[in-house]
């Protein structure tokens, strides 16, 4: 199986191909294919790139590969902005260490806030060989000299941009400070900002840049569609738009957590399946949250951008802007980017209001293309692009349109009935691919 993959051109050790071969990975992404060889030959870089690129793996493959695991030390530090990102990249990398063979058995820990920290320092007497976790938590554990960081020569730091919105670099940078002499840095990031070059500079030497440009700016199988508010009651909308769709998983942005609150508490007051997720939660909460919503058992998940980047949500079928993002057309890019993944379709919907045109005209011009569409007595009605320059004036009555997860719009006839609820094919084939590969380390330990 094994000389299917493009991977061993990389001479990695044989338990990562067997894990990449067992996940069914199989041919390298543009960012794994230029990183990968840079990393282990020892060279900082900085990987430029859109959710969905595949830039995880291509730290954490070459981060494993330099492990040598002769020594007990520490010798990779990956930090991630927030708990949940970093509990992701963790279950990432436990899915290829758990394939090494007891002689050469990585050893790894998780460190994030919101859990028992004198529990944590307890384990940390025999030191792990790879550290994920959150700047915070980690730099703590580093100042009570729990964790010895000065023996690892790699850092990576992922979703950089975010680190420095958040108010972390700061801490990322006592983290850096601490650490070995030849010190590689990997630093992952949608965007670069000016204002993140001083500690790039300080870091780093003569890194390699790699940007992947997408080759579109959002995933082809997705619909987007523009919902005018026209002074209407968006929370009564909101809940209108949530039950006409009736979605298998959809989430629901909007920009502060306050707003949040307030339209996951219209949508319980309508009697919806929905949980919310946002910054004011606290540790316990949130991980309750994603524990419900990982196991399927909850229709909306009501979300600031908290939930845009990086984490990884499976089976989401519509995202829905209550409001969209103000300014920046990145966000919509990573808020949309939650949907139609690993080739399924998706539907994006957003609520925009007069002062949103701004923001529409650049996504518009980043060739993402919209279809217009009101609801008029439980119908979904496709309007005039008013955006359009010159365009034809409208002579003919409004069609009516029906806007499903798999569907096109379907101009004339009635609208059809709500859909059901349909479990994607990909979840049954995602859990029955993660089955195996848990039974193959359960073997690999009982060896």
């Amino acid at each position: 199986m094994s000389s299917k993959s493009n991977f061993e051109r990389f001479q990695l050790k044989p338990f990562i191909i067997e894990a990449l071969n067992e996940q069914r990975f199989f041919m390298p992404t543009e960012i794994q294919e230029r990183l990968i060889p840079a990393i282990i030959s020892g060279k900082d870089v900085i990987g430029q790139s859109q959710t969905g690129s595949g830039k995880t793996m291509a730290f954490l493959i070459p981060v494993i590969e330099r492990v040598d695991v002769t020594k007990e030390e520490v010798q990779a530090v990956i930090t991630a902005p927030t708990r949940e990102l970093a509990a992701q990249i963790f279950t990432e990398l436990e899915k290829i260490i758990g394939f090494a063979e007891e002689a050469e058995q990585i050893t790894a820990k998780l460190m994030v806030g919101g859990t028992d920290r004198l529990r944590t320092i307890e384990k940390l007497k025999t030191q792990p060989h790879i550290v994920v976790g959150t700047p915070g938590r980690i730099l703590d554990l580093v100042k009570e000299q729990a964790l010895k960081v000065h023996t690892s020569e790699l850092f990576v730091v992922d979703e950089a941009d975010q680190m420095l919105d958040m108010g972390f670099i700061e801490e990322v940078d006592q983290i850096a400070a601490r650490m070995g002499e030849e010190l590689q840095m990997l630093v992952f990031s949608a965007t670069v900002p000016e204002k993140l070059q001083p500690f790039l500079r300080k870091y780093m030497n003569n890194p390699r840049h790699v940007q992947v440009d997408p080759q579109q700016t959002t995933a082809e199988k997705i619909d987007h569609y523009l919902l005018p508010s026209r002074h209407r009651d968006k929370m009564k909308l909101i809940i209108e738009v949530a039950k006409q769709y009736n979605p298998y998983f959809a989430i629901i942005f909007a920009n502060t957590k306050e707003q949040v609150d307030e339209v996951a508490d219209a949508m319980l007051q309508a009697g919806l399946n929905v949980e919310r997720i946002h910054g004011g939660l606290n540790p316990r909460q949130r991980k309750q949250v994603m524990k419900v919503v990982n196991s399927a058992k909850v229709q909306y998940l009501v979300a600031t951008d908290l939930a845009a980047r990086g984490i990884d949500i499976k089976g989401v079928t519509h995202i829905i802007n209550y409001e969209l993002p103000k300014n920046d057309s990145d966000w919509y890019v990573h808020r949309v980017g939650r949907s139609a993944r690993a080739g399924e379709s998706g539907v994006a919907l957003s609520i925009y209001e007069e002062q949103d045109e701004s923001i529409i005209q650049k996504l518009m011009d980043r060739k993402i293309k919209f279809t217009f569409v009101d609801m008029k007595d439980g119908e979904w009605v496709e309007l005039e692009n008013k955006f359009k320059r010159r365009v034809r004036k409208a002579t003919t009555k409004p069609a009516v349109v029906t806007i499903t997860r798999n569907d096109q719009p379907n101009t004339g006839g009635k609208a059809k009935a709500k859909p059901k609820p349909v479990k994607p094919g990909y979840k049954k084939r995602a859990r029955f691919a993660q089955e195996k590969i848990e039974q193959k380390m359960r073997r690999k330990r009982k060896k």
